[in-house]
């Protein structure tokens, strides 16, 4: 069994009361994944829960005619799956590895067994919930509000800050364009203004190396205010497991059930 004390490198896992890590923890498989990997696609069954240890993970609404556009990116403070939690077994997103890192990977069954006997993964999976939430909400607000330019600097601060500081980052124009939502030639005329004003140092071929205080300029507050609301919902939702009931025990009698904690 893992030590979830000093091996786990998820923050979600490791604020796991031992008892209630300890449902989980024989089921759990490191996976390392690949650039550009599609874990699931809109529409598909969530059939494994995966729980990022490092790298940088976008989630991508996918348009009938074809478009694309990222409403989210998570590292280790996220998963993939934990919409299970909420009852629904299908992903509405596509979800796309963007910076390769190891997950801990668990099936869907042994998952849902877990949260049926731990308020504490409940309220595990409820943090995490209202810190995508709250992601998603300045994405669509950023799309609205604010240029190209800095859109992209706060897309690629955000996966910097969950690639553990990797420099260059591994991202080609096409990812941008996903990301954004914009065509190709668009993100060509950003990163050459952004090359222009210092905040990209090169764009090798599926690179980017920035800079981080000249991209911090270029960026709008969303970047900030986002980072810190998200840290903030996920640091005290953390600290406030320690208080979540006990893990019931496998035999326990159903009619001792103890109910999940609140959000």
């Amino acid at each position: 069994m893992m030590d979830h004390a000093t091996r786990v490198g998820n923050r979600l896992l490791a604020a796991l009361p031992p008892a209630d890590f300890a449902l989980l923890a024989p089921h759990l498989r490191k996976v390392v994944l690949e650039r550009d990997a599609v874990l699931v696609r809109s529409g598909d069954r969530i059939e494994h829960l995966l729980f990022p240890c490092g790298g940088a993970i976008a989630f991508i609404v996918d348009l009938p005619n074809g478009q694309t556009a990222a409403t989210a990116v998570i590292g280790r403070e996220g998963a993939i799956g934990l919409t299970l939690a909420l009852g629904t077994s299908h992903s509405s997103v596509t979800v796309v590895v963007r910076v390769p890192g190891p997950v801990l990977q668990i099936p869907a069954a042994q998952f849902l067994s877990a949260l049926g006997r731990s308020p504490a993964i409940a309220s595990m999976a409820q943090i995490f919930t209202r810190s995508l939430l709250t992601q998603v909400q300045h994405v669509a607000a950023c799309n609205a509000l604010h240029s190209v330019e800095a859109r992209m600097a706060c897309w690629l601060l955000q996966i910097h800050d969950r690639a553990n500081s990797s420099n260059p980052l591994p991202l080609t124009q096409e990812t941008m364009s996903e990301l954004l939502g914009v065509r190709r030639t668009t993100v060509t005329h950003v990163v050459r203004a952004l090359r222009a004003s210092r905040a990209l140092k090169s764009n090798r071929r599926g690179q980017l190396e920035i800079d981080r205080p000249r991209l911090e300029a270029v960026a709008c507050e969303c970047y900030k205010v986002m980072s810190r609301r998200i840290d903030r919902i996920v640091s005290r939702g953390a600290a406030g497991l320690i208080h979540a009931a006990p893990a019931r025990d496998a035999c326990q009698p159903p009619g001792n059930r103890l109910s999940r904690a609140g959000s």
